[in-house]
């Protein structure tokens, strides 16, 4: 290929980049700029809840701490009868409450509306489990169910300081607000449709970034009007690439269809968690008396890692201890446990080591992406949140101000641009379809946009 047909398929290639750029942001703005905002306010979690409940999750340290037993029992106190215990959350900094989830009746639970479902992932199978048919495997448990209601109790007096719906809790509103605005899951594809074309103008903006362009690759000092909005554009876009890939793809990871397709590509590569195995037993001696709450707790620390964690109690006589973590702040400590209801062995342990490839990455990729690693994470998420508007807004600005008045503006595709495509980008392309099946659906409707601008571009001429 000689130096001048290269340069015109060049030229024929940016054409095309800059068309799916600028499509990428006429369909990802709306949706973007919301799933930013939302997730800024997402991101001050822990300081909006500490304002919120600290009445309810702290309290003032004292010498002596009664026995959970004393805890639970205050618990059970306070909720109406035919509620049942689901988990518990020990005290496990000197300040803490202990914290106790109730799950309401059948009947009532269904009339509580469409929170269902577990405030993390994996509910169904502890659900099962308590109801007497358990799976051949149970699920991780990430935190207490969305339609439990939480008794908080000083571990110290055993007094009760309260309790709360858990889907009251604004940590399970800002998510919702975040992942559906507000809505049923159905709504969620909103947010999908937003990160998946946002991975296309990330891809997209980074090639025509690129500095064999050219152009500089700092914003320069005395940069005025567009040329200025382009530098900074272009800075703080490629300066948040990295980030913006991880961010967007742990926000894919569990997304409604794009997820479905990860899940299918994990396990086909061999890369689930470790499931839980539901056919342990406890061994009940004759006369033999279990472990209680207090004793339980002590035995469970022997054997976890030292972090927060939840307990849920064996269900009938053969029934066993399961306790896992619940503060995700940091991976390495995430495990899953079962202990005999009797002597306390140890019958089952998963913990970092045990997990797969795949499980390490999304158990520290999924906290980085809620701002759970401390301030540090939140910094970061708020500088991507700010950057991520700044970089709609400025595309936005420069659009307007080369836009010819009374025509659309679409940047000028040249003649065989779509067929100027590598076979390596082909390959990508082709994959990012596969993988975001809502990028695929409204990228076949870009594709008859484009047939029919240019038949009606070809008719006028």
């Amino acid at each position: 290929m000689t130096s001048a047909s290269l340069t015109t398929v060049q030229a024929r290639r940016r054409s095309l980049l800059w068309r799916l750029h600028f499509w990428s942001a006429l369909i990802a703005s709306p949706f973007a700029v919301i799933a930013a905002g939302t997730g800024l306010l997402y991101v001050f979690t822990p300081q909006i809840e500490s304002a919120l409940y600290g009445h309810l999750d702290t309290v003032t340290p004292q010498s002596q701490a009664k026995p959970l037993d004393d805890a639970v029992a205050a618990a059970k106190q306070a909720v109406p009868a035919g509620w049942t215990l689901h988990s518990v959350m020990p005290a496990h900094d000197a300040d803490d409450s202990v914290k106790l989830a109730f799950m309401p009746p059948p009947a009532k639970a269904a009339s509580m509306g469409t929170q269902g479902g577990h405030s993390g992932h994996g509910g169904a199978g502890a659900a099962s489990q308590a109801s007497g048919s358990a799976p051949a495997f149970l699920r991780p448990n990430f935190g207490f169910p969305s339609r439990s209601t939480v008794v908080y109790v000083n571990p110290y007096s055993a007094e009760v300081l309260g309790q709360l719906p858990q889907a009251d809790r604004f940590n399970v509103w800002a998510r919702k607000l975040h992942s559906s605005l507000m809505q049923s899951d159905s709504w969620r594809w909103m947010i999908e449709l937003a990160a998946s074309w946002l991975m296309v103008m990330l891809v997209t903006g980074i090639f025509l970034w690129w500095p064999s362009t050219g152009q500089a690759a700092l914003p320069q000092a005395g940069a005025k009007g567009r040329v200025a909005w382009k530098q900074w554009h272009s800075f703080v876009g490629v300066t948040l690439g990295l980030m913006s890939a991880v961010i967007l793809t742990t926000g894919l990871t569990w997304s409604q269809y794009a997820g479905g397709q990860v899940r299918l590509a994990r396990d086909a590569a061999g890369q689930d968690s470790p499931r839980i195995p539901a056919t342990y037993k406890s061994t009940n001696p004759e006369q033999g008396q279990a472990l209680n709450w207090q004793q339980a707790v002590q035995v469970i620390r022997q054997h976890a890692p030292d972090v927060s964690m939840q307990l849920m109690a064996p269900t009938g006589p053969e029934g066993v201890w399961r306790a896992n973590q619940m503060d995700r702040g940091d991976p390495t400590k995430r495990f899953d446990l079962l202990v005999d209801a009797y002597s306390g062995q140890r019958l089952y342990y998963s913990g970092w080591s045990e997990q797969t490839a795949f499980g390490k990455a999304t158990a520290i990729g999924i906290p980085f992406h809620r701002g759970e690693f401390g301030w540090w994470n939140q910094a970061l998420l708020f500088i991507f949140g700010a950057g991520v508007v700044f970089s709609i807004v400025s595309g936005w600005v420069m659009y307007f101000q080369r836009r010819a008045r009374g025509l659309v503006g679409l940047p000028k595709l040249l003649p065989g641009a779509w067929c100027s495509v590598s076979p390596w980008a082909g390959v990508g392309g082709l994959v990012m379809l596969v993988a975001m099946p809502l990028l695929a659906a409204s990228a076949a409707v870009v594709v008859l946009a484009e047939f029919w601008m240019g038949w009606r571009a070809r008719k006028a001429a």
